[in-house]
């Protein structure tokens, strides 16, 4: 079945980065589009990234774009999010996503999520 395993989480101070991994199994992940989405606290989870097959096409949420880069690496089956920039509103537990439809995923719609990895950025 489809297994996805987040890392990378941690603390870290604003303006600070971080480097999310999530290494996947259990489906042909060069045919699938990948992401990530995020919930803070109280609040509902919402799309952050996401990455096309090849990795050409790659969508943002607003108020990432320019701060956050989406990629992956087809060999080792892992979708990677770079973090720049970070600031105390970004502070959320992250997952990993995945889709062979690109709609679906961003549409928060795909059925598998990773457990999540914690992010947490102190002012």
């Amino acid at each position: 079945q489809v297994q996805l395993v987040e890392s990378g989480g941690g603390l870290v101070q604003a303006g600070g980065s971080l480097n999310l991994s999530c290494a996947a199994s259990g489906f042909t992940f060069r045919t699938w589009t990948m992401g990530w989405f995020r919930q803070a606290p109280g609040k509902e989870r919402e799309f952050v990234a996401a990455i096309g097959l090849n990795g050409d096409n790659t969508y943002y949420k607003a108020a990432v774009k320019g701060r956050f880069a989406i990629s992956r690496d087809n060999a080792k089956s892992t979708v990677y999010l770079h973090m720049n920039s970070l600031q105390p509103e970004d502070t959320a537990v992250y997952y990993c996503n995945a889709d062979p439809q690109t709609r679906i995923l961003v549409a928060g719609k795909a059925p598998n999520w990773g457990q999540g990895t914690q992010v947490t950025v102190s002012s």
